[in-house]
């Protein structure tokens, strides 16, 4: 009962840790009181993703006559078949990793792990059993669930969280959206997309509030062009679950606003888990909420590290998985460097997509840069034009002094497979001109890409 490492939790930076740490000759368990894959491929990012398509889909079957299709019939939303697609693309995702922990000769412990002192797990399986394995390293990767607020207090069935929201009995008539962050934006394209009567709720002036103004003013016409209601500067004051609907009290630079809907879904954030974990009596560092971790995610136990959504910094799957590399590898001794969390790509998955890294217009101004900028409007791409997909526009930002790709941010179709382009590019602190002068296919939605730094540097040609 011996291993090199355990790692505790099993979602991309848990499994990802595991996998890396075995391919460096370790011996590694992985402890998970749930579904192989964590939230990220049962809960989150694989299933929502697989939802969204169906989404897409429909969309373009109600449009069909816009691309000289005739459709005979109604077409129809058949949610629970979409609900079920889902599901199995989640469970052969699952089934992955369990493919991947005997590949890498990976022991699967089932049941809830916590730490003890001299870097003990203790585990306690579905039946109540307790069992005692011994580590030289231990890797917390317990990751966070749906954020609750004192006003809005979760019960799944009227008030629900991401989870519930992905496999509802029933699509619901009219749906209120409470937060407008990635998940909540998401959730509300689906539902809308689908016939849902929905309502985006954002405390902050803008929707996607992480976002750059611009992208965020785009996103929130899309959504008022499609005919959903998008209600920014507003706070929800409580909601009343006794009446068939829930009477949504939302609180508006004009006044209070009674909303009624079939579901309340909230999308405020998420709360780490670290209950139970023994933190507390191994006497390992908290703070906010959050695990101190130095550059390497060691905590202040020796031999005990921690990574993803329970560390500061972005909670993202990505993120949490170059985490467990860049820790199992420092555990082995390899030479590696600190993550720079000043390159790290946030996309948003609604239509139109969303995509970003590096600072805004607004934070590079406020930081004091004398920038440049490009942006180049989809309906100047001759491949958007052509998909039908005008609305968005990539726009970039550069240090005017040096020439420092300080960020870039994009709206419109496809921009989650582009924005990997710049990531690399920062990465290799290449300039704007080497950008210009690489050649980029044509016609592409990428192009816009380099028309955009063309734009920033007085060369485009497109517009």
């Amino acid at each position: 009962m011996n291993y090199d490492v355990i790692v505790i939790g099993s979602g991309p930076g848990g499994y990802v840790a595991a996998i890396r740490a075995s391919q460096l000759g370790m011996k590694v368990a992985v402890v998970e009181r749930a579904e192989l894959g964590g939230i990220c491929l049962n809960w989150g990012c694989i299933p929502t993703k697989a939802l969204l398509k169906s989404a897409q889909v429909y969309g373009y079957l109600s449009h069909a006559a816009d691309y000289g299709v005739s459709v005979s019939g109604d077409i129809k939303a058949d949610f629970e078949a979409m609900v079920k697609r889902s599901r199995g693309v989640a469970e052969g995702m699952s089934k992955g990793i369990q493919f991947l922990f005997k590949k890498n000769k990976i022991d699967h412990i089932a049941g809830t792990g916590k730490l003890k002192s001299g870097k003990v797990v203790e585990v306690t399986d579905a039946g109540g059993k307790k069992t005692d394995y011994q580590a030289n390293h231990v890797i917390l990767a317990t990751g966070a669930r749906s954020r609750e607020l004192p006003n809005l207090k979760q019960d799944g069935k009227k008030i629900i969280g991401y989870r519930e929201a992905m496999t509802l009995d029933k699509q619901p008539k009219s749906m209120v959206v409470v937060g407008s962050g990635a998940i909540g934006s998401e959730f509300a394209y689906f539902y809308h997309t689908i016939g849902t009567q929905v309502t985006l709720v954002e405390f902050m002036p803008n929707v996607v509030p992480v976002e750059d103004e611009e992208v965020s003013k785009q996103l929130e016409r899309s959504f008022k062009k499609s005919g959903m209601k998008v209600m920014t500067s507003s706070t929800v004051e409580s909601v009343d679950t006794s009446g068939e609907l829930c009477k949504v009290t939302v609180k508006t630079k004009k006044g209070e606003e009674i909303i009624e809907a079939e579901i309340v879904l909230s999308a405020v954030g998420i709360s780490t888990n670290l209950e139970g974990l023994g933190l507390e009596e191994t006497g390992v560092a908290i703070d906010k909420g959050k695990v101190v971790v130095d550059d390497f995610y060691k905590t202040s136990v020796d031999g005990v590290y921690a990574i993803g959504d329970i560390v500061h910094g972005p909670a993202l799957a990505h993120v949490a998985s170059h985490e467990g590399i860049l820790c199992v590898e420092k555990i082995a001794g390899k030479h590696v460097e600190p993550l720079d969390y000043g390159n790290i790509p946030g996309c948003t998955y609604t239509q139109p997509e969303i995509a970003s890294v590096g600072m805004t217009e607004k934070a590079a101004r406020e930081a004091g840069y004398e920038i440049k900028v490009g942006k180049f409007p989809y309906s100047a791409s001759g491949k958007a034009s052509a998909a039908g997909s005008k609305e968005g526009f990539v726009k970039v930002i550069f240090d005017a002094k040096y020439g420092e790709w300080l960020g870039a941010h994009m709206i419109g179709d496809n921009v989650t497979e582009m924005i990997a382009e710049v990531v690399v590019a920062r990465k290799l602190e290449t300039t704007g001109e080497e950008i210009i002068k690489a050649v980029h296919p044509h016609p592409t939605m990428s192009e816009a890409v380099m028309e955009a730094v063309a734009a920033a540097y007085d060369e485009v040609i497109h517009i």
